[in-house]
């Protein structure tokens, strides 16, 4: 299983699940990433907090938390 959090910069990653419960979960669904979605790996902090990734069109920041519970390929 391949996550969100270690894709490389400049990867381009389809979604294939999301793990985690109820609000968390909710959340990341409210910002657009969602099964079968393309997810670009713009940017990484020097200390992998945050994620920045192109969804959808527009910019997102992820926390490492967030992003270790999206299943990617």
């Amino acid at each position: 299983m391949k996550t969100l959090k270690q894709a490389r910069i400049g990867d381009t990653v389809q979604v294939v699940k999301l793990h985690g419960e109820g609000a968390v979960k909710r959340r990341i669904m409210d910002m657009g990433i969602t099964k079968g979605v393309s997810v670009y790996v713009r940017k990484v902090a020097p200390l992998g907090d945050p994620v920045e990734v192109t969804v959808r069109g527009y910019e997102l920041s992820l926390r490492k938390a967030d992003a270790e519970m999206i299943e990617v390929e």
